[in-house]
C-alpha cells in the first residue's frame, strides 16, 4: 500500500509541478514580451523624435544612423538589449552585415529570423518573434541563449528608404528564473512524495498491525494454542474487530472442547465395552466349542444352528479385536516394532494364507515381483495384516476373476498393489472405501465375514509407516489398492514405484 501510495502520489504531484513549471514559464515569456514591446515602441518613438528635431540640419545617412543608434546603444548595455539598424528593403539572401547595418558591439546578425525580415518587406508594424543570441558568458566565451526579436520601421529623412530597428532581449534573467523555480519545484515535489511515503507508512502500520497480531493469534490458535486472544483497544472497528475475533475463538474453543470431550467418551466407551466383552465371549466361546463338537450327535437343525453359531462367534471375536485395535489408535497407545523385511517375502506368505479363500471362490492369485530385493524397514505383522485384508477383499470381490499382487521398489520406497478385475468401485468411494464400517453395497453377500474395520485399520497401520495406502477403482472395471512405505522408517515419501493407475486400465482412464 505504501508503495503504491507513493508511486501514485509521484505521479500526482509530477504532473502538479510540471503544469505548475509550464504556467510559470508561460507567465515568465507573456510579461517579457510586453515588456520588450513596449519598450522597442517607446524606443522607436523617441528614436524618430530625435531625427525630426535634427531633419533641418545637413546630416547624411550615415550620420543620422550613428545619431538613432548610439543613444540605443546607450541605453541597451544598461537595459540589456541589443539594436540593429538595417535597410526594409535588402534582399532576404543577402546578409545584413553586407549590406551597411549599424548595431551594438558584437551583435550577430545571423539572430535576426529571416520569417521577421520578410514580414518588413510588405508591413511596416511592429513584430516580435523568439530566437537565439549568443552572449558572452563566465569563463570569456561565448553560449547561446534564448531571446526575443522585436522590430519596428524607421524614417531616415536623410533617405527614402525605410529601416528597421531590430531589438534583442536576451531572456538570461527568464532562463536563470525558470530554472531556479524547477529545482526548487522538483525538490518541493521529492520532500512532498516522501512525506506522503511517510504518512502513508504510518497509517499502513496503524491498520496493518492490528492484522498482523490477529495473524498471529491465528497461527496460534490453529497450532492448538486455543487460549490465545487478541487485545482489545478502543472501540472503532478494529476493537469490534478484535472482540469479535475473540469470542469466534471462544466459542471454537467451547466447541473443540466439547468435540474432544465426545470423543474421548467415545473411546473409553468402545475400550471399556470391548474389554468387558471379553470375559462373557470367552464363556460363550467355550459353550459353543462344546456344542460345536458334539454337533454330530444331533439333528439336523441342530446341527446346522451350532456350526452358524461357531462362525458369528468366528465373526463376533475378530470384530472384537478389531474394535480394541481401533481404540488404541484412537488413544495413541500403538508402537512400531521395525524390522529389515524384505516385502516380497511378506506378498508371498500372504498369498499362501489365503490360498484356500481363493481355492474356494474360484479365484487365481498370483505374484509379480523384480528380480531385486525389495526391503524395507517396517513392522512385518502390521504389513502383513494390511496386505492380508487387501488380497482377502480383492478375492471376495474379484467375481472369479484373477488377483495380481505386484510388488517394487526404488532408491527411497517400496510398494505392494492388489488389483482385481471385479465389481470396481463407484466414483467417490476410492476416498469413502477407507471410512470405519463403510461399505459400498451393503446388501452385498460377504464371503469372509468381513467387519467393516480391516480396511480402517489398514489405513491407520500405513499412516504409523509414514505410508500410504491408496485405492483406485472404475466400475466393472475393477480396482486397485497400494501400499507405499519408505525404505527407511522416518523418511518422507514424494513418489511411489508402483502407479496407482493400473496399466490395464489405460484405455478407460
Amino acid at each position: 500500500m505504501v508503495v503504491s501510495t507513493v508511486l501514485l502520489s509521484g505521479l500526482v504531484v509530477g504532473g502538479v509541478s510540471w503544469l505548475l513549471v509550464a504556467q510559470i514559464r508561460e507567465g515568465l515569456l507573456d510579461s517579457r514580451v510586453q515588456a520588450a514591446t513596449a519598450e522597442a515602441e517607446d524606443e522607436t518613438t523617441q528614436a524618430g523624435e530625435r531625427l525630426l528635431t535634427s531633419s533641418g540640419s545637413d546630416f547624411d545617412v550615415a550620420a543620422q544612423l550613428d545619431q538613432v543608434a548610439a543613444p540605443l546603444n546607450q541605453r541597451g548595455a544598461v537595459r540589456g538589449y541589443e539594436v540593429l539598424l538595417v535597410r526594409s528593403d535588402v534582399a532576404l539572401t543577402q546578409p545584413l552585415d553586407e549590406v551597411g547595418s549599424v548595431s551594438s558591439p558584437g551583435v550577430d546578425a545571423d539572430s535576426i529570423p529571416t520569417s521577421l525580415r520578410e514580414h518588413f518587406l510588405s508591413d511596416g508594424q511592429l513584430a516580435w518573434t523568439w530566437t537565439r543570441m549568443p552572449v558572452a558568458d563566465e569563463s570569456g566565451g561565448t553560449t547561446s541563449v534564448p531571446a526575443i526579436v522585436v522590430g519596428t520601421q524607421l524614417r531616415i529623412p536623410a533617405d527614402d528608404g525605410p529601416y528597421t530597428l531590430y531589438f534583442l532581449f536576451p531572456l538570461t534573467q527568464e532562463e536563470e528564473t525558470l530554472a531556479l523555480v524547477a529545482r526548487s519545484t522538483v525538490l518541493a515535489a521529492a520532500l512532498l512524495v516522501v512525506l506522503i511515503g511517510g504518512v502513508s507508512w504510518v497509517v499502513a502500520r496503524q491498520v496493518v498491525t492490528p492484522i498482523r497480531m490477529a495473524r498471529r493469534v491465528a497461527e496460534r490458535l490453529a497450532s492448538g494454542r486455543l487460549q490465545e486472544r487478541l487485545r482489545v483497544t478502543g472501540e472503532d472497528d478494529l476493537g469490534r474487530l478484535a472482540s469479535s475475533f475473540n469470542q469466534m475463538a471462544s466459542n471454537l474453543q467451547r466447541q473443540i472442547q466439547q468435540l474432544e470431550e465426545l470423543s474421548r467418551v467415545q473411546r473409553r466407551f468402545v475400550a471399556d465395552v470391548s474389554h468387558e466383552l471379553r470375559t462373557p465371549l470367552t464363556t460363550v466361546r467355550m459353550a459353543g466349542d462344546v456344542l460345536h463338537d458334539a454337533r454330530g450327535d444331533f439333528d439336523a437343525p441342530t446341527a446346522r444352528a451350532a456350526e452358524l453359531l461357531q462362525v458369528e462367534l468366528d465373526r463376533f471375536e475378530r470384530l472384537l479385536g478389531e474394535l480394541l485395535e481401533i481404540s488404541r489408535y484412537d488413544a495413541g497407545a500403538v508402537a512400531l516394532e521395525v524390522e529389515d523385511v524384505d516385502l516380497r517375502q511378506v506378498a508371498r506368505r500372504v498369498v499362501d494364507q489365503t490360498a484356500s479363500l481363493a481355492l474356494s471362490s474360484g479365484v487365481h492369485v498370483r505374484v509379480v515381483e523384480p528380480a531385486r530385493r525389495c526391503r524395507a524397514e517396517v513392522d512385518p505383522r502390521r504389513i502383513e495384516r494390511i496386505v492380508r485384508n487387501l488380497v482377502t477383499n480383492a478375492i471376495d470381490h474379484a467375481e472369479s476373476r484373477d488377483v495380481v499382487v505386484s510388488v517394487d521398489a526404488d532408491d527411497h520406497s517400496v510398494a505392494i498393489a492388489v488389483r482385481d478385475h471385479g465389481v470396481g468401485l463407484a466414483p467417490g468411494e476410492s476416498a469413502m472405501v477407507f471410512n470405519r464400517f463403510w461399505r459400498a453395497d451393503p446388501a452385498r453377500a460377504r464371503t469372509t465375514g468381513g467387519t467393516g474395520l480391516g480396511l480402517s485399520i489398514a489405513l491407520e497401520d500405513a499412516h504409523l509407516h509414514g505410508g500410504w495406502l491408496q485405492a483406485w477403482g472404475t466400475p466393472g472395471g475393477g480396482s486397485q489398492f497400494r501400499l507405499t512405505v519408505p525404505r527407511r522408517a522416518g523418511d518422507q515419501l514424494s513418489h511411489s514405484p508402483i502407479p496407482l493407475l493400473p496399466a490395464d486400465a489405460e484405455p478407460a482412464r
